[in-house]
């Protein structure tokens, strides 16, 4: 997986891979769980590093297609699961599997799908309005042309960080009065129009934009949130959790969770009485989100915004999903809008 800066970089090369396999130490005999399989670059490292088994999963079937080379090349070793990563605690125990050694998540779209205009992540190619990862379900064309002028707004406001969102979705509403919009340079062109690019901008103007449907769509914060928990849920005791992460969404959401299951957390106010705190499901093993390497970002512009976070799990037992204290938004629901 990849951030969305459409960058036409190098593509498919696994960012801060030498960190990665640092946080997860493959041992012999171990299980690990490579949550975004993508190209996959983490599985083939992990698998290279060590005489140990992956299970591979991802929403998209054709990175499953693609993966069936590797998992020949590792015969036995390797196993490919089509599916959503925030459902790995299901999809693991369905295998027979207690718990895992490590998990490894690369949140984001994948290089692979920016570069495939048909699927329509891109706006620098054009392509159907579809962004879909897995291909089911409503795409971003049902959004941008049935969904209200305030809940647009909102869901451009919430997930694209855009200070614009209020323009941008009175646009795409009046645009779509003539026509409606089923192509991907219609909507960057139309947000264009909107929001004029400064000459210092280094990023288009519709990728805030293009970064809120995507999301939307795909409930990729959720995924997230859910992946997160069912990676506590499955690794044991000494297991390993690394997440890369490359927009301050997904940071945010993995930085609150590890600072409220390391125990870091505290009381939101000094003033509040005390109260029994559940034991911590993990242990730092950074303080910080490590940053890819100066010589890294020269070699592969992708690794520019990522963060890595991870943590080791103790024997406590996981804790319930609060989505709240990962300081989730309220926006409007993916079919509710379409009604």
């Amino acid at each position: 997986m990849s951030d969305n800066g459409q960058t036409g970089a190098t593509p498919h090369v696994p960012v801060m891979l030498a960190d990665v396999l640092d946080v997860l130490k493959p041992r012999d005999g171990g299980l690990y769980v490579d949550g975004t399989f993508g190209a996959g670059g983490y599985t083939r490292a992990i698998l290279g590093a060590a005489d140990c088994a992956v299970l591979a999963i991802d929403r998209d079937p054709t990175a499953i297609v693609r993966g069936r080379a590797l998992a020949t090349e590792f015969a036995g070793r390797l196993t490919l699961i089509e599916g959503r990563f925030g459902d790995m605690e299901r999809l693991v125990r369905a295998l027979g599997h207690a718990s895992v050694d490590g998990v490894v998540l690369d949140i984001g779209v994948s290089s692979m799908q920016l570069d495939q205009a048909e699927r329509g992540f891109s706006f620098q190619q054009d392509g159907p309005l579809d962004m879909r990862m897995g291909g089911e379900g409503p795409s971003a064309a049902d959004v941008v042309n049935h969904f209200d002028e305030a809940d647009l707004a909102r869901i451009i406001a919430v997930y694209g960080e855009e200070k614009r969102a209020r323009a941008v979705a009175r646009a795409i509403v009046a645009a779509r009065q003539t026509a409606e919009l089923h192509r991907t340079l219609e909507l960057a062109d139309l947000v264009a129009s909107v929001i004029h690019r400064k000459p210092q901008d280094r990023i288009h103007p519709a990728t805030r934009t293009f970064q809120a449907l995507r999301i939307f769509v795909n409930d990729e914060l959720g995924e997230l949130a859910r992946g997160l928990s069912g990676a506590e849920a499955l690794l044991h005791e000494g297991g390993r959790l690394a997440v890369v992460a490359f927009h301050s969404l997904e940071d945010r959401i993995v930085k609150r969770f590890l600072t409220a299951r390391t125990g870091r957390a505290g009381r939101a106010n000094r003033y509040m009485p005390e109260r029994d705190e559940a034991a911590p499901s993990f242990r730092e093993i950074a303080h910080k989100a490590l940053k890819a390497s100066d010589a890294e970002v020269e070699l592969n512009v992708r690794a520019r915004s990522a963060k890595l976070r991870a943590a080791e799990r103790t024997a406590a037992p996981a804790l319930p999903l609060d989505l709240g204290a990962l300081g989730f938004r309220a926006v409007p629901s993916l079919d509710g809008g379409l009604a």
